[in-house]
């Protein structure tokens, strides 16, 4: 049966949720996880939790799921050996570093990949399955038939989002908190500049980038018959009541094979709405019709909150299924047997029978008793009695084994799993580099191109692989000069059903002789290594510390982009065991949708007249299209370090890239020129990005 995951923002979180049907909870463990704002668990707290849905038959996940620095990582290993001692189920990981040092310290803790991984294709799922993942938390924005697909043929688990808040972003690509606010996405503390209000293209002020919350709830059957293993309802940073109704609807749902009612649908909106919901993605008809914004709620509490607490603090949701055999002799104390379905017993003997003179004790009577286990865990799933004839036992002394039977398995439940213990140990640090770092650039169109940049032979030339086909002239320069590679950069986000489309453009890619790409993606790595190309890793990955640096080195990649999320100082005293890039000049893309930015505020798909996002402060945000009409939002202003050039070339780096995106050819080579120090070109609004900034 799918599996119902939902949410615990808080001991009482767990509780809600486990009495209104969640077969298991997802909570945060200390610093490192993706909702670092709510009432994460202390380790009583997590102890505590873990038993009481260990006792009840619910899988507990831990969320390690944010992107740890080098210092962080022997924490976040410490955080996994805690929980697996309380007795967590799973782990949720974005960090590749993360997983490595989990991996080393509790190798036995199954671990899931988050969806902060960004796994949204086959590919994506076969490369965590290589790497020791049991579980892929697919990316939010896939139809019913990517998830069939992947399901159909996925080696391990996989599960999906079917309630709750919906990012504009593909989780685990957005920059745009950490940009604005240093609060980063990334690392847990999102500000969700997705909610506020923007003018989208002279169209007016209006919120394009806010969604609706998902809700799935009509199709939980056909989610079950894909393959999908489990289904999560989002929601830790809401308060108990909200799982507790949420997750009670989507139970019933599922536990009734039926759909829901409009009573379901109206607790589901007065629970939390943001002028209704979508499935948009599911359905594959993203669109204007999935925006919405959270309106006043209703001042004090809505009674709903109120009733839904009232349940959860005093029923017992049995769930936990027991089978009883009772036997009653003449002249021997009667017995009770138990076995739950983990295959605990128990046995008790009870007082022995006395002769019947007025109520006969028969084999229904003695197993009705059996049935009453009100306000425990159990039901009884079956009862089995042989009675002789004759005889009577107070329902008291049977209701009396019952109860103490039932304890004695509560008891045993509580057992924790004995999993075997390592030692994270961080691999010697790597010296750094002494030489000067090549020089790369990254252009989004090929009119970017010109004789002029080839003139300054950069190592690579990164080109989108859309962009290849029909500028073969442009590339020429490049293509023919002995000094310049050129890198076909793959689309971040590829799904099943495109894959053909770009195996053909990387085919004709190969015939110009280029041989390499530029990933950002970890399914991308698998599927160019399969077809024959070399791979560099983008700052998608998201490489953050020295051992996802390690994991990169391993996977067979060339080289790394660093996160632009990092510090200057933790570049330079990153272990650098694989060729090391950082992006040094151009607008940061900040988002990749599914959602089409353009049309929703258009209405028409005008992507090359279309001037952007502008927030309340006036700055304006680009939004260009990516491939299968795909947006990225840039940032506002462009990265600019040429005048702090002696930090990058300190670092210890391969490389240093310039990634242009809104300029023009002639920009292009100023300020090539520049990086090089053959001009004094300045742009007229620059940041530094978050190198001397960093993140929370």
């Amino acid at each position: 049966m799918l599996e119902l995951m939902a949410p615990a923002g808080s001991p009482e979180g767990v509780i809600a949720a486990v009495q209104n049907g969640a077969d298991a909870v997802y909570l945060g463990f200390g610093d490192y996880n993706a909702r670092r704002n709510a009432k994460n668990f202390t380790e009583e707290e997590l102890a505590q939790a873990a038993e009481y849905c260990r006792i009840r038959g619910v899988k507990v996940y831990v969320t390690l799921n944010t992107l740890a620095s080098d210092r962080e990582l022997p924490l976040v290993a410490e955080a996994a050996r805690t929980a697996s001692r309380c007795g967590a189920d799973a782990i949720l990981v974005q960090d590749l570093g993360v997983l490595r040092a989990i991996r080393e310290t509790v190798p036995e803790m199954p671990l899931h990949a988050s969806t902060q991984m960004t796994i949204h294709d086959l590919d994506g799922v076969r490369m965590a399955a290589a790497m020791g993942l049991s579980r892929v938390v697919l990316s939010r924005e896939l139809s019913r038939d990517d998830i069939a697909y992947i399901c159909a043929n996925a080696p391990i688990e996989t599960e999906i989002f079917g309630h709750g808040a919906l990012c504009m972003c593909y989780s685990g690509q957005c920059y745009m908190s950490a940009v604005i606010g240093r609060r980063s996405g990334n690392r847990g503390l999102c500000a969700q500049p997705c909610r506020l209000a923007y003018a989208a293209g002279g169209h007016g002020t209006e919120y394009p980038l806010s969604l609706k919350d998902n809700c799935l709830v009509a199709y939980l059957e056909e989610i079950e018959k894909l393959g999908v293993s489990s289904l999560k309802i989002e929601g830790r940073m809401r308060r108990p009541e909200y799982a507790a109704i949420v997750t009670g609807v989507y139970s019933r749902a599922i536990r009734d094979r039926k759909p829901p009612t409009e009573e379901d649908m109206r607790a589901l909106r007065e629970a939390f709405s943001r002028q209704g919901f979508t499935d948009g993605f599911f359905t594959g008809r993203p669109g204007r019709e999935m925006l919405g914004v959270r309106e006043d709620a209703e001042k004090g509490e809505h009674p709903i909150f109120a009733a839904a607490r009232k349940q959860y603090r005093s029923g017992e949701f049995q769930r936990v299924p027991v089978q009883f055999v009772g036997i009653v002799s003449a002249g021997k104390p009667a017995r009770l047997y138990a076995r739950d379905d983990r295959g605990n017993t128990a046995v008790i003997e009870g007082a022995a029978p006395e002769p019947a003179f007025h109520r006969e004790l028969t084999p229904t009577s003695f197993q009705t008793q059996l049935y009453k286990t009100g306000g425990t865990p159990f039901y009884c799933a079956g009862a089995k009695s042989t009675v002789d004839p004759g005889l009577a036992l107070p329902a008291s002394a049977i209701n009396d084994m019952r109860r103490t039977l039932l304890a004695e398995l509560m008891e045993k439940r509580r057992t924790l799993p004995v999993r075997r213990e390592g030692t994270f140990t961080a691999a010697p640090p790597a010296p750094n580099r002494e030489e000067t770092p090549i020089l790369t650039i990254s252009v989004h169109k090929a009119e970017q191109l010109s004789k002029s940049l080839a003139e300054v032979d950069p190592y690579l030339l990164y080109i989108p692989l859309t962009e290849i086909s029909g500028n073969e002239k442009k590339l020429l320069p490049f293509l023919e000069n002995p000094a310049t590679s050129v890198a076909a950069v793959l689309p971040r986000i590829i799904h099943d059903d495109e894959t053909e489309q770009v195996s053909r453009m990387l085919e004709h890619a190969r015939s110009l002789g280029i041989r390499e790409v530029l990933a950002g993606n970890l399914g991308h790595v698998l599927y160019a290594r399969e077809r024959g190309f070399d791979v560099r890793g983008d700052f998608g990955l998201n490489v953050f510390n020295s051992e996802t640096l390690s994991v990169c080195r391993d996977l067979g990649l060339k080289s790394a982009t660093l996160s632009p999320e990092l510090r200057m100082e933790q570049i330079r005293d990153l272990s650098k065991t694989l060729d090391t890039e950082l992006i040094v000049y151009g607008r940061l893309q900040l988002m990749v949708t599914e959602n089409c930015i353009v049309k929703n505020s258009t209405g028409a798909c005008a992507c090359d007249s279309f001037s952007g996002l502008t927030d309340r402060n006036g700055f304006t945000f680009p939004v260009v299209r990516e491939f299968g009409c795909r947006n990225v939002i840039l940032n506002s202003k462009k990265l600019f370090l040429a005048d702090r050039a002696k930090d990058y070339l300190q670092a210890g780096l391969w490389g240093v890239r310039l990634a242009f995106t809104t300029e023009n050819a002639i920009e292009c080579a100023a300020v090539t020129e520049r990086y090089l120090n053959r001009n004094n070109y300045t742009p007229n609004a620059f940041t530094r990005g978050l190198y001397y900034r960093g993140v929370e």
